[in-house]
């Protein structure tokens, strides 16, 4: 999903046809740029999303001017309409300069034959660093995830319940989750009588158009059940894909992030929590920490290069963790085996 966030909603494309076409072009060229250095059509779209919204407001705001003539001034009184007109929460307001801080270095880098006496002045104004009052962290128990699979079972929507379950299940990102292919779960690719292991990468996020390609790892005992329901259900409607969740109406597609998040929100509807796909992310590694795995084990599930994204999605409370290993004056704690979980 589709978190609860305020979302941007200035640019139409009336408004855009009145940009200075030298932002526009400069725009352009940027994006350009981009792909010529291998960055991902993602990154490459969210750069592009955020500049037009500068650009907008500098039509409204700032007399149309080009980049090149942005002041402080228009930064400091651009960042305070994000804030406080447009609501966008302080994570917001740092992509969108960090976005218009790239097009500069672009410019002073770049196009220094253009514009000798050009020089960054986004990265001199503070970025705000309030809490965002509007993202709340979604923390899922046991009970909730088993009552949703439970409400997808009962209304049959087994294509739902089989990615949910794949989801927290697996950890990944949905961006991953809808490159998951038929061949991916069979006895072939079972790895230590435990996961399922694909037999190829897969690309996860990273920089490059590729990505970072990664093996990726679904606990299977307790998503075959839902694996089962969702694969009797395609052959019944007759789907033949390699894609385990495949486009409706052309199934040598995968499903897209659109449906994903459509998915997530009618989940959210009608279960009452705020949901959001990365929320079961935040599930998996806390439950693989409350089965006592150690961070170094849970990295390498992962594929992170570093250990201490363990502890930014580890949702464990401390009283909790400390429970798990002293009670009554003893020492207590011992690991238990992912069959477990």
């Amino acid at each position: 999903m589709s978190r609860k966030i305020k979302q941007n909603r200035m640019v139409t494309d009336e408004l855009w046809e009145q940009v200075n076409p030298e932002n526009k072009e400069l725009l352009r060229d940027f994006l350009d740029y981009l792909r010529s250095v291998g960055r991902s059509p993602t990154t490459i779209e969210a750069y592009e999303n955020d500049a037009r919204i500068f650009f907008v407001w500098c039509l409204q705001n700032a007399s149309n001017k080009p980049l090149y003539e942005i002041t402080k001034r228009h930064i400091i009184s651009f960042q305070n309409f994000l804030m406080s007109t447009n609501e966008n929460g302080a994570k917001r307001v740092k992509r969108i300069k960090s976005t218009l801080s790239s097009m500069c270095n672009y410019i002073e880098n770049i196009l220094d034959d253009d514009f000798p006496n050009f020089r960054n002045i986004i990265r001199k104004i503070p970025d705000p660093t309030e809490e965002d009052p509007r993202q709340t962290k979604t923390v899922l128990t046991d009970e909730q995830v088993q009552s949703i699979l439970d409400m997808l079972v009962k209304n049959k929507e087994y294509d739902k319940a089989a990615m949910f379950s794949l989801s927290v299940n697996s950890g990944r990102r949905k961006s991953e989750l809808i490159l998951w292919k038929t061949n991916y779960c069979t006895p072939d690719t079972m790895f230590l009588g435990t996961f399922y292991k694909t037999p190829e990468k897969i690309r996860t996020k990273g920089r490059g158009v590729a990505g970072k390609p990664l093996f990726c790892y679904v606990l299977a005992r307790p998503f075959n059940k839902y694996l089962k329901l969702w694969m009797d259900e395609r052959e019944r409607l007759g789907i033949e894909s390699e894609w385990l969740f495949p486009k409706a109406g052309d199934y040598s597609q995968h499903i897209d992030i659109a449906t994903m998040n459509r998915w997530i929100d009618s989940i959210s509807k009608r279960t009452g929590l705020e949901l959001y796909w990365h929320s079961t992310r935040h599930y998996w590694v806390t439950s693989l920490s409350r089965q006592g795995i150690p961070q170094k084990v849970i990295k390498t599930i992962l594929g992170w290069t570093d250990i201490s994204m363990c502890d930014i999605y580890d949702d464990t409370e401390e009283d909790e963790v400390l429970s798990q290993y002293f009670s009554d004056g003893e020492i207590i704690g011992k690991q238990k085996s992912l069959a477990d979980l």
